[in-house]
């Protein structure tokens, strides 16, 4: 896929880019039903969802081709490394777990403790892929400098971590970026292949989306809203379809 431009991809093509981000907080069970099943009409990769709500997408998305992606210890990454391994096997252990989410500790990675941050993260990994679940690592990349960005790629690389991503879409106390061309491409000169790359945060366009395909990025977290657009989806027949 990754040799032919953005611009020349079918629909279906690009939306395997794409992990519809179903996640707010105040989210009426009606709605998560009708963002999960949006998300699965448009046959993106994955559903990224909050855990209370995995039997709701386990039902929408069984015999689907769009999977299910759990967030752990999310937004914020706080818990002790203990709690984050028990809550990963408490979701994967279901069996239909396709990818996991996690938080980074980014307190840790701006006070330098790297070896405490890698071990956070591998031990999420360890139990994920006991159940054959690929981890998502989310670094809250506005809340970092460049650097702290490049030595927590090698960081998920050591922890044998499937992915390193950008951005919670929940940061307080910072300006919002996300996902920029710039700090994807710091991604992608750091990690030279040796992880995936998942974009998340303000990708509202179908022109930023378009961009970081041709980047080479490997997927990206899009909110619900967004979804039509960056797909080019002008009649947003999707939200019309029954759940």
């Amino acid at each position: 896929m990754k040799h032919k431009k953005a611009i020349e991809m079918t629909a279906e093509e690009l939306s395997r880019y794409i992990d519809q981000s179903v996640l707010k907080p105040e989210f009426t069970e009606l709605e998560i039903k009708k963002y999960i099943q949006e998300g699965i009409n448009y046959r993106c990769a994955t559903v990224c969802i909050n855990p209370a709500s995995l039997d709701l997408a386990a039902e929408l998305t069984k015999g689907t081709d769009t999977k299910i992606c759990v967030v752990c210890d999310f937004p914020f990454g706080l818990s002790t490394t203990a709690s984050k391994a028990m809550q990963a096997e408490e979701y994967c252990k279901r069996g239909d777990i396709y990818e996991l989410d996690i938080v980074a500790n980014y307190g840790w990675i701006r006070s330098g403790k790297w070896d405490d941050v890698t071990a956070d993260i591998k031990a999420v990994v360890d139990v994920c892929h006991k159940y054959g679940t690929a981890v998502k690592v989310i670094f809250e990349t506005d809340a970092l400098t460049a650097d702290e960005v490049k030595q927590s790629c090698e960081c998920a690389i050591a922890a044998k971590a499937d992915f390193v991503k950008t951005s919670t879409g929940f940061l307080a106390g910072f300006e919002a970026h996300g996902a920029t061309p710039e700090i994807i491409q710091v991604m992608m000169d750091t990690c030279q292949g040796r992880i995936k790359i998942k974009g998340s945060g303000c990708i509202r366009t179908r022109e930023h989306f378009l961009q970081l395909i041709d980047m080479g990025i490997d997927r990206m977290g899009v909110g619900y809203k967004s979804t039509p657009v960056v797909l080019g989806d002008s009649t947003e027949t999707a939200s019309q379809e029954t759940y």
